[in-house]
């Protein structure tokens, strides 16, 4: 099966929720998915849930858990490179149909990646291998790339009424 370059961005709500879709969908089909999370590091309910398809699903994280704001430590660019490592490994294997690049975009963002380095990754995509890229602020280069390109637009949330995150549904 050919395998295609998606991006899911945006402001809105739900780019990581239609990744985490999309894996337990492949993995009901029997594809295996690598997952890596880029500036997240934590025990998240989707980590918990994932646990239970570790046959299929695996997750890394390569962020140090916390809100990077200004210039990135050496220690957040040691993640993040960490995972950019862990991803070219991982598709140069030819043991995962589907990669997915959680918050690359934000990554890229906080200058923690290039865009050159998604841009190799999109070029280095072996033709068989699904990759998926989230977060917010998708660099046009990386649009350009892409074969699919959802745009997340918030109209209305409840954060705006101060809602915070709740257990389940948004952590």
């Amino acid at each position: 099966m050919k395998g295609y370059v998606q991006v899911y961005t945006g402001d809105g709500k739900g780019k990581t929720t239609a990744a985490l879709g999309l894996s337990l969908r492949a993995a009901g089909a029997g594809l295996k998915v690598f997952i890596a999370q880029f500036v997240k590091m934590g025990e998240y309910s989707e980590i918990k849930a994932l646990k239970r398809f570790a046959d299929l699903i695996s997750v890394e994280q390569f962020g140090l858990g916390r809100f990077i704001k200004g210039v990135p430590s050496a220690g957040d660019i040691k993640a993040a490179q960490k995972g950019l490592a862990k991803v070219k490994a991982v598709m140069a294997s030819g043991e995962h149909q589907v990669v997915i690049l959680e918050e690359a975009n934000v990554a890229v963002k906080l200058k923690l990646l290039s865009v050159q380095d998604l841009v190799d990754i999109i070029a280095d995509k072996p033709e068989d291998v699904e990759l998926i890229i989230t977060g917010r602020g998708a660099d046009p280069e990386i649009i350009a790339k892409a074969d699919l390109v959802t745009e997340m637009q918030e109209i209305k949330h409840y954060f705006q009424q101060g809602v915070a995150a709740r257990v389940g549904i948004e952590k």
